[in-house]
């Protein structure tokens, strides 16, 4: 391992024997208010923009004036089938098979789509194992999913807590409660990334456990999606979906990906909402009664391309593959978050003043660290923006950092360090 050091001069020599440098140069960085480019640590909300996307835009924007309705059918990246051309890059993102995703619509509605299929429940097996404290989105479309099927949400959905003074939850007590739940439990759903910790789960523990007792089991990878390294076919994950305005960079509400394990790929009798788009394309335009969903993940869409923010999509997933894809951006990223977890540490705060919640273990946590400042936080967070650092707060006392390997330097870092030295030293 590593030995780190504090100094400007260490962490310059890191960014020289970094692989991934350069991509930094692909993006747009805010600038700070003295004008000069600010560390941009807010990627886990929102990713920068890549310098590609204006041209991927204005493609299509050309090719709607130029064709109109024909933009459909004609040109270099046919409408018609523009969603196809993301579904490589998407798999290997990943970890699946290309029948296995597509990319459509937004998460929320992507959650809603597959919890149709996926929450089934009857009168003995009907409740839900999530994360107490998931995202609102989350927890807003698993309760109006258990009262779709008339159900009380405080009666069908079970959410796991750390026990007493820790801050993320052990595997071994996720597992118990899956095992407990037993017969009853019909479906298992979490995030791949704890938005607020940032701790990462074991999916594939969490999957071979949902499954020993007869549960669905998928993921909200809105955190997790360009941020680790992942396998859902192998590790057998039944289903999942994620953003791409995150770590993915593709735009303020950006388009959303869709995991449906192969083994449900030739299922036309799984209930799910219909739409034209996710119809057998053979006869698509027929207009006929009597939907026949296609193969795969894509018999899931409800309608026709988002072709302005798939063109976003598709640049920003071309960047990743480019860099190598997952494997090489997770070395990274390992890497640079332990260099920030070192200079928070080296700084020896007490418990009382500032506390790190997220988990030292690289494989338990992304690209993120969760402070949890315990007196002035918002002033800490203000101390950061006035001195360029852009970060994110969450209440009530939290400021998520988040060192993107893509654009993000170990200067970013050191830099982050020093200004939190001086913060200290007041």
């Amino acid at each position: 391992m590593i030995s780190f050091l504090p100094t400007a001069e260490f962490a310059a020599a890191l960014d020289e024997q970094d692989a991934l440098r350069d991509f930094r140069q692909r993006f747009h960085l805010p600038l700070a208010p003295d004008g000069q480019p600010s560390v941009y640590l807010c990627g886990n909300s929102l990713g920068l923009m890549p310098k590609a996307a204006r041209a991927a835009v204005e493609a299509e924007f050309e090719s709607w004036e130029t064709q109109g309705v024909e933009g459909h059918f004609h040109g270099t990246s046919p409408w018609m089938h523009y969603h196809e051309s993301l579904t490589d890059s998407a798999a290997r993102l990943v970890g699946a098979k290309p029948v296995e995703v597509v990319v459509m619509n937004n998460l929320t509605t992507n959650l809603h789509l597959l919890l149709v299929s996926f929450y089934q429940p009857n009168t003995t097996r009907y409740k839900v194992l999530m994360e107490g404290g998931a995202f609102p989105s989350d927890q807003y479309a698993l309760e109006s999913q258990v009262r779709l099927h008339g159900l009380a949400p405080d009666e069908a959905i079970v959410e796991l807590v750390p026990r007493p003074g820790e801050h993320t939850l052990r595997t071994e007590d996720i597992e118990a409660a899956i095992q407990e739940l037993g017969e009853s439990l019909a479906v298992v759903i979490l995030g791949g990334v704890n938005y607020y910790t940032g701790q990462a789960f074991d999916m594939e523990a969490i999957t071979k456990a949902g499954h020993a007792v007869g549960a669905n089991v998928g993921f909200d990878l809105a955190h997790a999606a360009g941020n680790l390294e992942m396998h859902l076919h192998d590790w057998d994950v039944d289903f999942a979906c994620w953003c791409s305005y995150k770590y993915l960079n593709s735009g303020p509400g950006g388009t959303s990906g869709v995991f449906v394990h192969e083994r449900f790929a030739n299922r036309p009798d799984l209930l799910r909402l219909a739409g034209w788009w996710g119809h057998d394309p053979a006869d698509r335009f027929q207009m006929k009664k009597g939907f026949r969903p296609m193969t795969g993940a894509a018999g899931w869409q409800l309608s026709n391309a988002q072709i302005f923010p798939m063109a976003i999509h598709r640049a920003a997933l071309a960047i990743v593959d480019e860099a190598g894809g997952m494997a090489a951006l997770r070395k990274k990223s390992e890497k640079l978050t332990a260099y920030l977890e070192f200079m928070v540490r080296q700084l020896e705060l007490p418990r009382e003043v500032l506390e790190i919640i997220t988990p030292h273990d690289p494989a338990a946590r992304g690209c993120q660290l969760s402070m949890l400042v315990h007196k002035n936080g918002r002033a800490l967070f203000d101390y950061l923006a006035g001195a360029g650092i852009i970060a994110d707060w969450r209440e009530p006392n939290v400021i998520r950092l988040a060192p993107v390997p893509l654009y993000n330097s170990f200067s970013d870092v050191q830099r982050v360090g020093e200004v939190l030295a001086r913060w200290a030293s007041v």
